[in-house]
This record gives structure tokens, sequence and C-alpha cells, in this order.
């Protein structure tokens, strides 16, 4: 027996959408066009009383139900809270923690969470929500996600001709100059990074520990990591890119994606969403 789980409301539309494009995102338990389709063929989506059809349009004011079978019940669901710093229609700013894959095939990633945490967009080319960029599975941060296909693309663009400006901040090991850059190639691809020390203070065990903020102008894969550790000053609690004796277990990666900054592509305003420092970071530097 079949028993109702989510009913969605369709709010106004400006122009008529094809059910099986406007229902991806639209219930917690099927984030996916695949999974929609997969509902309709098993008759579990009413649309206005009705059975949803792959050719079924969508025009505004449709109550949307979706029901679950006993093997649907069964089924295994991600739980996964997330922090929403910015929504609108196009993209959202979600805060990732760390320990937490962006995205892949594990069940637990960023990407698998979003649309339990997101707004279905009403835009015409909406898709189910993607990360844009990433962020490693140890780093904490701002994370930049595309609600449609139109937005997916020009935010790309917009990291590919350097006009996001990412702003990092890590705790490194060792005495540092006070600010630099760090322009050393990875993987034989030109690199940059800006870095400017914000407060150090002595250790006994790693002789100096410094806050310091960090700006990329290009985004190689773990840029930060290797560029701290190629001037022989590693993040702390970095397990894949250390010095002998100078291993900190236990704490993570001290390293946290910490604002983004841009032009909004449809609207033209100025996005700065910024995400404060980790208590692990404020324990070793309280007064930021």
């Amino acid at each position: 027996m079949i028993q109702l789980s989510e009913i969605h409301n369709v709010k106004k539309l400006e122009q008529p959408i094809r059910f099986q494009e406007y229902g991806v995102g639209i219930f917690k338990t099927i984030p996916t066009k695949s999974g929609i389709k997969k509902a309709i063929k098993k008759k579990l989506i009413f649309i206005d009383g009705s059975f949803a059809t792959t050719a079924r349009y969508i025009n505004g004011g449709e109550k949307i139900e979706l029901f679950q079978s006993p093997e649907t019940l069964a089924y295994k669901r991600l739980k996964l809270k997330l922090e929403v710093l910015f929504e609108d229609d196009y993209f959202a700013i979600i805060y990732k923690p760390a320990g937490i894959l962006v995205s892949g095939n594990k069940f637990v990633t960023i990407a698998n969470g979003l649309a339990q945490n997101l707004k279905k967009s009403k835009q015409a080319d909406a898709i189910k929500s993607q990360p844009i960029h990433r962020l490693d599975y140890p780093t904490s941060g701002v994370l930049l996600v595309g609600k449609t296909s139109t937005a997916i693309t020009k935010l790309g663009e917009l990291f590919k001709n350097k006009e996001i400006k990412k702003t990092y901040h890590a705790i490194t090991i060792g005495k540092m100059d006070v600010n630099g850059i760090i322009n050393f190639p990875i993987d034989q691809k030109k690199s940059h990074t800006d870095f400017e020390v914000l407060k150090s203070v002595p250790s006994e065990r790693f002789e100096y520990l410094n806050l310091v903020k960090l700006h990329l102008k290009t985004g190689r894969k773990h840029q930060i990591r290797k560029h701290v550790f190629a001037i022989r000053n590693p993040i702390l609690g970095d397990k894949e890119y250390y010095l002998e004796t100078k291993i900190l277990n236990g704490k993570g990666l001290y390293l946290h994606a910490s604002s983004l900054e841009f032009i909004h592509p449809f609207t033209e305003n100025k996005i700065l969403i910024s995400k404060e420092l980790p208590k692990k970071f404020t324990k070793i530097f309280p007064d930021f």
C-alpha cells in the first residue's frame, strides 16, 4: 500500500515547463531527474489528482503529490543539515563543514544533501543544484552552488576568468615573512598565491604558529597546501604535506575558505559572503 510522502504547490511560473524538468529538486527524497522519471513510471506522482506523465506541462498553481511504496520507504535517506549563507533563484552559497566530500561516489556528500537544504528555483532552466567549485575533504568554508543551467555556466565563466575573489585563512607552522607571493608551478602549470600573516604566536612544539590570510589567483588542486609547504610553512594538521616531527593529529586541517566576492551575473549586485573562523582557529588566535 502506498502512502502520501510529500506535497508541492506550484507557484506562478513565467512560462510552462515540462514536469520531468520542473520536478527535479522539488521533493527532498527524489533529488535527481532519473528519480523523477522512475517515480512517474511507478505512478507515484499525482498532479491535481491525476497520474503525472513525462509529457505533462506545469503552468503554475498545480498541486503535486508524491506517494511512496513500501520498498521506497525502506530506502536509506541522507539527513544532512547545511547552513545556507545566501540563496536566490540562481545560486546559493553554503557552509561546508570539514570532513565531508563535496561530491563523489560516497553517500554522505554536500552534493547529495543540497536538495533537502535549498529551495527549488522557479526559473525555466532550473536543474538539480550543483557545486560550482571544490573544497578539499578536510577544508571548511564557503561553497558556491548553482541552481539553474545558465547560472552554472555563467558562474563557471566567472571562475575561469578569475572574476571571483576567494579568500582563505590557514594556520601555518614556522617563522614566516609578513607577506609575500608564492608562484611555484603545480603539475607544470602556473600557480599564484598571495599571503599575509595576520598574527604569529610562539609555539614550543612548532616554533611559531601563524594566522595567515591567502588569496588564490589560480585554482590548482591542493594549491594552498602545496604552496605553503614549498616555503616550509605547512598548514597545521596537514597529513599530506608536512615536515617530519611536526604533525598534529586529531584536530583536522587548519584551512578555511572564509569568503567569496563577485558581481552577481544576473542582478549585477555585489556579492560578498563570509563565514567566521572555526572555533579551533580562535582557540589559538582568540582575537579573530
